[in-house]
């Protein structure tokens, strides 16, 4: 995967940005100051405290934008010790991929290209390789994401979902590709929770579908149309995913017009290299 570029700060740019709430808007600016810092997995980060002066926010929103960031993985916070950047869950993944923005645009696509290109080739590879035993296993997921989608059940589609393209990935018989099929499913996780709070971008249907034509078409041994479906299965999940994004935008641009701005505005970030406060103790709960 192409090194991720270093974002610049998020609240400059979207003058949608005051209508968000505040901790995900502080979210994104601590992921862009440890970008910008070029911390690593294992660095020690300001204090609440510090981190609120240095992103010009209030203590509380600090707390729940680390509470957020550590649920997803990008921070750990010690009790008694501090705030971390998060140790990666895998060796496998590169430190670059730390400073990976989950709402910048940019970083989306170039994760999605990288989802096209490495479950393209787990679906070729599972249509010549996969055993009985995993046929069997991509077909039952494949029809229980389909029939949870058809009932609206969000959270069974998801887990039916997470087990077809893992199932898929198994049957590549390529322990890299597997590895590589659960990171990005760990990054676009990042980019739900703070985008859509865990809403899916677009028809858990057409999704469920798709699974199904990829698991015949892996059950049929034909690699080529097993590659050509799951380039559809993804570059259907890009459009959505952006679809979603410009309707959001969108609803923030009709409130902006009817509604009043607040009084004050978002804060502006510090610039690059504001040492830090004093401090290596945290009170987050």
């Amino acid at each position: 995967m192409p090194d991720v570029p270093t974002p610049g700060a998020v609240g400059a740019s979207d003058p949608t940005d005051r209508y968000r709430p505040g901790y995900e808007r502080v979210a994104e600016q601590l992921l862009t100051y440890i970008a910008e810092e070029d911390l690593l997995p294992g660095d020690r980060l300001p204090t609440e405290q510090g981190l609120a002066e240095i992103l010009g926010a209030s203590r509380n929103v600090t707390r729940e934008a680390v509470k957020v960031l550590a649920a997803i993985g990008r921070l750990s916070v010690r009790k008694g010790a501090g705030i971390f950047v998060a140790a990666s869950t895998s060796a496998l993944v590169d430190d670059q991929l730390s400073h990976f923005q989950p709402t910048n645009m940019e970083h989306l696509l170039m994760l999605l290209d990288y989802r096209r290109l490495i479950e393209a080739e787990t679906a070729r590879r599972a249509a010549a390789l996969a055993t009985p035993i995993e046929v069997r296993a991509i077909r039952e997921h494949a029809q229980d994401s389909l029939a949870a989608a058809r009932t609206g059940d969000v959270q069974p589609f998801a887990r039916a979902d997470a087990l077809f393209h893992d199932a898929v990935s198994v049957a590549a018989h390529n322990v890299f590709l597997r590895s590589s099929v659960a990171n990005i499913r760990r990054f676009a996780a990042q980019s739900d929770v703070l985008l859509f709070h865990g809403d899916v971008p677009g028809s858990i249907e057409v999704a469920g579908n798709q699974h199904v034509a990829i698991a015949e078409a892996i059950a049929a041994g034909e690699a080529e149309a097993a590659v050509e479906q799951m380039t559809a299965h993804i570059g259907t999940t890009q459009a959505q995913f952006e679809r979603k994004i410009r309707d959001r935008l969108f609803n923030m641009s009709d409130r902006a017009g009817t509604q009043q701005p607040p009084s004050a505005a978002t804060p502006a970030r510090p610039p690059r290299g504001a040492t830090p406060p004093p401090g290596t103790h945290t009170s987050a709960s």
